[in-house]
């Protein structure tokens, strides 16, 4: 009886190993494949922290952690079960998707970009400020915050999926899931600590010790100017991975011609300019066709809201 015990919990033991094994073999696959779209995930990252501009500092927290919520939601509710069904019966859609999320990304990115000169697609309308509905302008932000996630966090899982080299379903759905929970986990983690670093330094800048106090004033001055930054280069990031979404996507559909010019342009480059010249100059590439792409999309969208306010009326 003893020894038929101890025989389970020998094989108890040996299936406990293989299935860390085996969840260790996927979580590498999963970091191998999420690498792909560090793009996205940088873009998210860059995003997200104005969406709490505005805010309350004793809301900022709350207003991340709703976000973070939604997100969730997005990936877990939407793009997975999306994901997983779409890729298992008709995997031929995959580019088509990315294609769709790439032209969506240089939209919102040209849009920025026409902001900066004081160009506005719907023209200039009131903002609901904090001051005047706390809860509705909120409300607001997170929707915004959301709506914007569930496009990066498709791409983001999309790019994982497409790159992802395990077979089986129940394999990619938990490598899948990994990724899921690592970005977001990643992306709001390092929110919630940018949007709380002048708060840090408010607290520092009170401290007795000199370089202490020095320290925190110096956090103080300089986060405004953080977020304007990361707001530009969420903008670029933008454009850079929507580009290069769609010269990719575009050339696993069959049409290679912007793909292959910036393949063209980087090796152009890499004699003189090394691997890190080629990798800019891809970049570059990639931002100016987003650009050019999402002033297209622009336009249209425009056109389009013409007529139909003429319609109207």
């Amino acid at each position: 009886m003893a020894s038929g015990f101890l025989a389970l919990l020998d094989d108890i033991a040996v299936l406990a190993r293989a299935a860390a094994s085996s969840l260790d073999d996927l979580s590498a696959a999963a970091m191998k494949a999420s690498a792909k779209s560090a793009g996205v995930v940088i873009d998210d990252a860059a995003v997200t922290p104005q969406y709490v501009q505005g805010v309350s500092p004793k809301r900022e927290l709350h207003v991340i952690k709703r976000i973070t919520l939604g997100s969730l939601r997005n990936k877990f509710l939407i793009i997975l079960p999306a994901a997983m069904i779409f890729t298992t019966w008709a995997p031929w859609i995959l580019p088509i998707l990315l294609i769709v999320g790439g032209a969506y990304l240089t939209f919102e990115g040209a849009e920025k970009v026409l902001g900066w000169f004081g160009v506005h697609l719907h023209g200039e309308k009131e903002t609901l400020t904090t001051s005047e509905n706390p809860d509705e302008f909120e409300n607001t932000l997170v929707r915004g915050a959301v709506r914007t996630d569930l496009i990066l966090s498709t791409e983001i899982m999309l790019i994982t999926l497409s790159n992802v080299d395990v077979d089986g379903f129940v394999d990619r759905l938990i490598v899948l899931i990994i990724v899921a929970l690592v970005m977001t986990a990643v992306v709001y983690g390092a929110v919630a600590v940018l949007v709380k670093m002048d708060d840090i330094g408010l607290v520092l800048a009170r401290s007795r010790a000199d370089a202490v106090g020095a320290v925190g004033r110096g956090l103080v001055a300089v986060m405004p100017k953080v977020f304007t930054a990361l707001s530009i280069i969420g903008t670029v990031a933008m454009l850079w991975v929507g580009g290069h979404i769609l010269t990719a996507s575009m050339s696993d559909l069959g049409f290679s011609l912007f793909y292959d010019i910036a393949h063209d342009v980087a090796h152009a480059v890499e004699p003189w300019g090394g691997a890190v010249g080629a990798w800019v100059a891809d970049t570059l590439y990639s931002a100016v066709f987003g650009v050019l792409v999402g002033l297209l999309i622009v336009a249209v969208v425009a056109g389009v809201g013409k007529l139909r306010h003429r319609e109207v009326h």
